[in-house]
This record gives C-alpha cells, sequence and structure tokens, in this order.
C-alpha cells in the first residue's frame, strides 16, 4: 500500500497580545502547535488554537475542515479567547494616549478582512478621533477643511448648516409661483411668501435647530453635539437609536450631511397644494400663515433622520383644515354680515 501524504494547509496565525499575524503551513494540528510556538515563543505545553473570529476551539478534526489562510489565535495553557472583540477590549485597557490607541487600532484595521471586525474597529476609531470638545477653527484645523474661511466656529458652521436647509424649502414654496395661471392668485401667493420669509428672518431662520451653544429647548443636539435620529414619520422613536456627533470629525460632520429634516405632512405633495388650494378663493389674510409656517419650517412638522430612516414613499398625512384658515378671519366676516342683516331689518 501507498502511505498517503498529507497536504499542508496554509493558515495565518497570531498570539493572545499581538496584532501581527504569521503565515503557517501545517499538515496537521500537532504540527502546528509546534511551529506556531516556535514562531510566536510560547511553550509548548498546554498550547491551544482557537479560532480568531468567534473564539472556537480548534481541534484535530475540525482542523481539517478549516479554509486555506484561516485566522487563528495561538494561546498558551493559561489563556482563552472571546472571539474578534477581544483584542479590542484589551486595547482600550491599556493605558495609552489618545493618539496611540488611533495608531494602534488603525494597525490593527490595516489587513482585517472579517466585516464585523472591520465595522466594530471603524467605529471605535471614530469614538477615539472624537474631537468635539474642541470649538474653533484654530483647535481643530481637519474638522474645517473644505469649509469657507469665513466660519471660525464649529457651531457657527452648523448653524449656517441647518438654516441653509431651510432657506432650501422657502425656495420650493417661492418655485410653486411659477406653476399660478391666474394673476391674482399669483399675487395673493407672492403676498404669503414674502410674510413667510418675514417669519423666517424673525426666527433666524430657525438656524438654533444644529447649534450646540443655543438652550435646549430650541437645539435638537446635546450640549457635547451629539444628534439621536427621531425615527421615521410614522414612528415615536428610532427602531436602529441612530446617533451622530458631526461636531467630533470632519468624517462626521460629512456623514451628517445625509440625515435628513424630513416633512411627517409632506411639503411637496400636501403642504405647498394646500396653501395654493387656500388661495384660490382667499386673500393672504384670511389664511393662517402660522400653521403653515410651523408645517413648513419648525419641529412642529420636522423630524431630524438617518437616512436608513427617511421614508421617500407617500406619508399619506393631511393638513388639518381647522387650522388652514384664521378663525379670528371667519369671526370678523360673520360679524360683518350679522350687521348688515341688522341694518336690512331697520
Amino acid at each position: 500500500m501507498f502511505q498517503l501524504f498529507k497536504k499542508s494547509k496554509p493558515v495565518k496565525i497570531r498570539s493572545y497580545d499581538g496584532n501581527k499575524k504569521y503565515g503557517v503551513a501545517a499538515k496537521d494540528l500537532k504540527e502546528l502547535l509546534k511551529k506556531g510556538c516556535k514562531s510566536l515563543q510560547l511553550p509548548l505545553p498546554g498550547a491551544h488554537v482557537c479560532l480568531y473570529s468567534d473564539g472556537t476551539k480548534v481541534t484535530e478534526e475540525f482542523f481539517v475542515t478549516l479554509p486555506d489562510h484561516t485566522e487563528l489565535v495561538l494561546l498558551s495553557r493559561e489563556q482563552t479567547w472571546g472571539g474578534v472583540v477581544c483584542d479590542i477590549g484589551q486595547l482600550l485597557n491599556t493605558d495609552r494616549h489618545a493618539d496611540g490607541l488611533i495608531e494602534a487600532a488603525k494597525g490593527l484595521l490595516s489587513d482585517e478582512q472579517s466585516p464585523k471586525r472591520r465595522k466594530i474597529l471603524t467605529d471605535l476609531l471614530l469614538n477615539l478621533e472624537d474631537r468635539s470638545e474642541l470649538e474653533s477653527r484654530e483647535e481643530d484645523e481637519e474638522w474645517f477643511k473644505g469649509i469657507d474661511a469665513r466660519f471660525k466656529t464649529k457651531s457657527a458652521y452648523m448653524k449656517f448648516n441647518c438654516e441653509s436647509r431651510i432657506r432650501g424649502y422657502m425656495k420650493e414654496v417661492d418655485d410653486a409661483s411659477k406653476t399660478i395661471q391666474k394673476a391674482k392668485v399669483r399675487a395673493e401667493f407672492l403676498k404669503t411668501s414674502k410674510s413667510l420669509v418675514e417669519m423666517l428672518k424673525t426666527a433666524r431662520y430657525n438656524g438654533c435647530y444644529f447649534d450646540r451653544t443655543e438652550k435646549e429647548p430650541d437645539r435638537l443636539c446635546t450640549q457635547e453635539g451629539w444628534f439621536t435620529c427621531q425615527g421615521s414619520f410614522d414612528q415615536d422613536v428610532c427602531q436602529s437609536l441612530h446617533s451622530i456627533n458631526p461636531y467630533g470629525s470632519r468624517e462626521s460632520r460629512i456623514v451628517f450631511s445625509t440625515w435628513n429634516l424630513d416633512h411627517r405632512i409632506e411639503k411637496k405633495r400636501t403642504i405647498i397644494p394646500a396653501l395654493l388650494e387656500a388661495l384660490q378663493n382667499h386673500n393672504t389674510s384670511d389664511v393662517n400663515l402660522t400653521y403653515f409656517y410651523g408645517l413648513l419650517f419648525t419641529r412642529e412638522n420636522l423630524k431630524l433622520v438617518h437616512i436608513v430612516c427617511h421614508k421617500k414613499g407617500a406619508h399619506n398625512l393631511l393638513c388639518d383644515t381647522k387650522k388652514i384658515f384664521r378663525q379670528a378671519g371667519k369671526t370678523e366676516k360673520g360679524s360683518q354680515k350679522a350687521k348688515g342683516r341688522k341694518r336690512r331689518l331697520v
């Protein structure tokens, strides 16, 4: 009989407290332990191997089934391994300075292939690189890259960012005037638009929503700059618990630009058409502009949502017909009609 020769299996191996991987080829677990202990300078008695991904102990039978280049951890007798998060926890328990932790985390991430581990390390890096306590351009120049030089603080830029979004909503209202055929209705709509702009100027375009230096009832973030997703239009809270601090890093600031101030009652599908309809047979003075202002530009109808929670389908929510017109105006008209009837009776 011919003796069957086992083919060597290439794997990647590292020690419990080491980030560097070593390529080892072995025919069986016994040979792997022998070569691994020699490379990592560990005592062979009691040595054992676990999967790097989830900490599963590798037996002789299990070793045969491993795919080539599987990542393993070689452990001494007293050591245990809990999976990919183990070395991250060990990293955080060290006394390294923040910059040292960042470099170490980048080292772990540099050649990592595991999606789960890459996600954990990426999130860790974002937190380690957090510089939210810094406010001025001089303190954190990296955060301000690509931002106009007139902005000297993070809060000033974030306020401008929010104002720009609100101005964009106002532009959509103005653009709706182009669809109006009747000159009288268009004239009333332009009056309405002008009044809304004046209301926005008084409120400084509600830039306070993104400004962490504002008072708590006015801002949407914590004093440190953390924003929490408020969930899709049809939910009370975000089921995924999304949160972000755009004050922390340039990357977080850029990612935050994908978050939406979403209208629960939709702007284009519902609010603007309802305003146009109200002006077909009424003057601007008859319309409850405070109600429409609240729907278009305030937290009364706006929700800050992560892009994943932004549902772009029809919301199927309508304006409150009882609030579209000014009640005082109706009362005044009713009084005039009553006076007219009284004169006729006299």
